[in-house]
Order: C-alpha cells, then sequence, then structure tokens
C-alpha cells in the first residue's frame, strides 16, 4: 500500500508561486505512476499533471501547461508540484495520487488507486 500526505498549500496573490510536496510511505513509490489533481468548489475533481514512473515522462492539463511543473524523487519517496503565475482560478484543494500498475503517465482519476487528504491552494486577486 501507498499512503500520501500532500504539504504546501496556501494563500498567494495572483501571479504568486507555491511548492506542493506529497510524501509517500511503502515500498511501492518508485514503481506508482504518480499524478496531481485539483477539486474546486462545487465542481468535479480534475486533473493537472502526471509522472511516469521513472520521472521520464511528464503530461499536463493545458490549464496549466506552462505554468505548473511535476516531478518526483524516488529515493526519497517524494512527487512534488511546482506552480508558478498562479491565477485565482487555479483555487481548489490539491491532490496527489499513486496509480500502480502501469507503465506510463495516467491521467484518469479512475486509474489511481492511493490519493492524500489534500492541501488548499487559494490564489487571491
Amino acid at each position: 500500500q501507498v499512503h500520501l500526505v500532500e504539504s504546501g498549500g496556501g494563500l498567494v496573490q495572483a501571479g504568486g508561486s507555491l511548492r506542493l510536496s506529497c510524501a509517500a510511505s511503502g515500498r511501492t513509490f518508485s514503481s506508482s505512476v504518480m499524478g496531481w489533481f485539483r477539486q474546486a468548489p462545487g465542481k468535479e475533481r480534475d486533473f493537472v499533471a502526471t509522472i511516469s514512473r521513472s520521472g521520464g515522462s511528464t503530461y499536463y492539463a493545458e490549464s496549466v501547461e506552462g505554468r505548473f511543473t511535476i516531478s518526483r524523487d524516488n529515493a526519497k519517496n517524494m512527487a512534488y508540484l511546482q506552480m508558478n503565475s498562479l491565477k485565482p482560478e487555479d483555487t481548489a484543494v490539491y491532490y496527489c495520487a499513486a496509480a500502480r500498475g502501469y507503465s506510463t503517465y495516467q491521467t484518469s482519476a479512475r486509474r489511481y488507486d492511493y490519493w492524500g487528504q489534500g492541501t488548499q491552494v487559494t490564489v487571491s486577486s
């Protein structure tokens, strides 16, 4: 199993930056595809970014392409989401998730087996 804990959320002004971290426990982190999703009030949970097991391949939602960067450190069992040029519409609870059994990145939430509790990101205008 994989237990995930996010951190790094907070309140930031538009144009600012935040770095989210996802700490994973368990011995299967390096064999798991990792993803970040977000959910704004009254909306569905949306895909944000995903990274392959090795970290060599990444994919982003169009809305964050060029502003957000996903990365991972398998030696530390950590995943990250660097968020730059934040906009008010980025306000949401951000979740990291782990998907087992796949060789490449995954964009569908249904493919993910483990989820963190979420961290709030609020971007003021």
